[in-house]
């Protein structure tokens, strides 16, 4: 691809930085396709090794970052996408280790027939190539993405976000050196270091270089690339994620879930963002559950039935229920009962992870088959729409689309496939 060289200026800055990685990232692709397993496994343990080697050379860049954010004022719950301490950077670590114990994905046959004319044809797994990530404030995406393209057997250019520049630089860098010193190309791992937005721009129009894009942020990020690539695109949509508690709940647990899915890490995709609650045990169960929330800290919008019970509830609005507040912050809702409840979820919600705390088994089957999401889950937080809890060692993202990848997605996503045809000499007739 042939780009206009202009005087010097900014954007062509940040257009030959995205350009050149672009093409390095395309020409390691093909060493990654053929490395085996063995070497990726021990790659992935290597990598390991250096992020808890360097974990005080990455908290001190983490700390420069969220010194910046504060100053700017980000919110609390992009503090906390942003913030890295030690034990965040073991579970990056136990991340690749996990990815270095899975199969590996490349050249599994996943179909196999032999045709009438005597043509034996094979459907096996193969590499996409060069996956490229743009995300946002989330420092952890840097290991995680390039630890599943490595053992996909791809290439990972990766573009984070302005908040975390010195963080996903220290962790680009560690990566690369290791791979190095294993003996692997370090530009299996590029790290965009323009944080310009026209750099995302350039990155969108490479289609010849790129062959998977995935965007991992808010609802504007993943619209702008979905609007504006040459290249195709999974999404990683919001998470507007509901828990409804049923009449046949068990009170005890539907509390613990309810607090869980909003408390326990209220900026990731898979928090609750709204309640909803059958009207017959509304009055049973909202008193004790608003208070949980109340003292964890949540700031509630309730319906006029939910504000009997907790008068310092805010109204609830339509725009409430439609948000994903990624805060301490929830929608609660009472309604008549399950089906209600999942009308509420297919006007609101958005593909992402629905929750049914109930003992009848009748209406759990009845969520599980009639919501729309990536995950339906029955008696559990929504907290588990997880790779690492799936079992996939890591993610590299959560995709609410319907077309080839949807849910956590990890190796067996970041795959495509080809087909062996081997004959003896025949012709079509």
């Amino acid at each position: 691809m042939l780009i206009k060289k202009s005087k010097r200026s900014a954007t062509c800055s940040a257009k030959s930085e995205v350009l050149q990685k672009a093409q390095k990232a395309k020409i390691a692709a093909r060493a990654a396709a053929m490395l085996s397993g063995a070497v990726k496994n021990q790659s992935l343990l290597a990598l390991a090794a250096a992020l808890e080697e360097k974990t005080p050379k990455i908290l001190q860049a983490n700390f420069l970052d969220r010194q910046r954010a504060q100053k700017n004022k980000l919110s609390a719950a992009l503090l906390d996408r942003l913030a890295l301490d030690a034990q965040r950077v073991k579970a990056m670590a136990d991340g690749l280790r996990a990815l270095a114990r899975l199969p590996d994905p490349n050249n599994r046959v996943l179909e196999k027939t032999r045709r009438p004319n005597g043509l034996r044809i094979e459907k096996i797994s193969v590499p996409l190539g060069v996956i490229a990530i743009i995300y946002e404030a989330r420092p952890n995406v840097t290991a995680d993405a390039a630890g599943l393209c490595l053992k996909a057997g791809s290439a990972a250019l990766l573009r984070g976000g302005s908040d975390a520049a010195e963080s996903n630089k220290t962790i680009a860098a560690v990566l690369r050196q290791a791979l190095q010193a294993n003996g692997l190309p370090p530009d299996l791992i590029q790290n965009i270091e323009n944080t310009d937005r026209r750099a995302v721009s350039e990155l969108l129009s490479l289609r010849e270089y790129i062959d998977l894009l995935i965007p991992r942020g808010g609802a504007g990020l993943i619209q702008k690339v979905v609007r504006e690539s040459s290249i195709p695109v999974i999404e990683t949509g919001t998470g507007n994620c509901h828990v409804y508690v049923d009449e046949s709940a068990k009170l005890p647990q539907a509390l613990n879930i309810a607090l869980n899915a909003k408390v326990s890490r209220p900026s990731v995709c898979n928090a609750a963002e709204t309640l909803l609650v059958h009207e017959k045990i509304a009055a049973k169960f909202l008193p004790p559950m608003l208070r949980a929330y109340q003292n964890a800290g949540v700031k509630i919008h309730g319906c006029a039935k939910t504000r009997k019970y907790a008068p310092a509830v805010l109204p609830a609005t339509p725009e409430d229920y439609a948000r994903e507040y990624l805060d301490l912050e929830i929608a609660v809702k009472v309604v008549a009962g399950v089906d209600e409840a999942i009308e509420h979820i297919y006007r609101y919600g958005t593909k992402h992870s629905e929750a049914i705390v109930t003992e009848n088994k009748r209406n759990a089957e009845k969520f599980l088959q009639k919501v729309d999401a990536a995950a339906a889950l029955v008696n559990a937080s929504t907290r588990f729409t997880d790779g690492g809890e799936f079992g996939f060692g890591c993610e590299i993202g959560i995709s609410t689309q319907k077309l080839h990848a949807r849910g956590p997605m990890g190796l067996r996503e970041l795959m495509s496939y080809k087909y062996l045809v081997r004959g003896q000499g025949q012709i079509r007739k």
